[in-house]
């Protein structure tokens, strides 16, 4: 079992509780973004730089990763494509993605980005990282590797 980070997206206090759950599980964790970013010095954690363009960093993920990993995303279709390959999926504010609730996000996403450009005004993106949001994902992440392992 291995950990994917969508990493370009990924807000710093998430990629830290990722950090320390990758040491703490010795689990290999790779974040995967096409611009360099610091990393732990752990074996544990590794980066994988890609290059520049429309969802590069995401099709790497999808050719790597295999079933029963874990894949931190907060991109919608890269989800559904990891769902479908048995991968455990969750977002930087701990939801899960499953097979029984990834369909209706996707349409929900469609929805949302067929409105926007057709014109309708849509309030501003999703709120800041509260530490409700950050203590979800520990739990969630947790809940997986547990889950995982077992």
């Amino acid at each position: 079992m291995q950990i994917w980070v969508d990493a370009d997206a990924c807000p710093t206090p998430i990629k830290e509780i990722i950090f320390r759950a990758a040491e703490r599980t010795q689990t290999p964790t790779t974040l995967v973004a096409n611009h360099a970013m610091r990393v732990p010095a752990t074996r544990f954690v590794s980066m994988l730089r890609v290059s520049q363009g429309f969802d590069i960093a995401d099709n790497e993920i999808v050719k790597r990763v295999q079933a029963g990993d874990i894949v931190i995303t907060s991109d919608i279709p890269l989800a559904a494509e990891v769902v479908e390959l048995n991968v455990h999926a969750i977002n930087p504010r701990g939801e899960e993605y499953t097979e029984h609730n990834i369909k209706s996000i996707l349409n929900m996403r469609d929805f949302m980005d067929t409105m926007r450009s057709s014109g309708v005004e849509m309030s501003g993106g999703p709120a800041k990282l509260s530490a409700t949001d950050k203590q979800a994902f520990g739990n969630a992440l947790d809940r997986i590797l547990q889950r995982a392992k077992s």
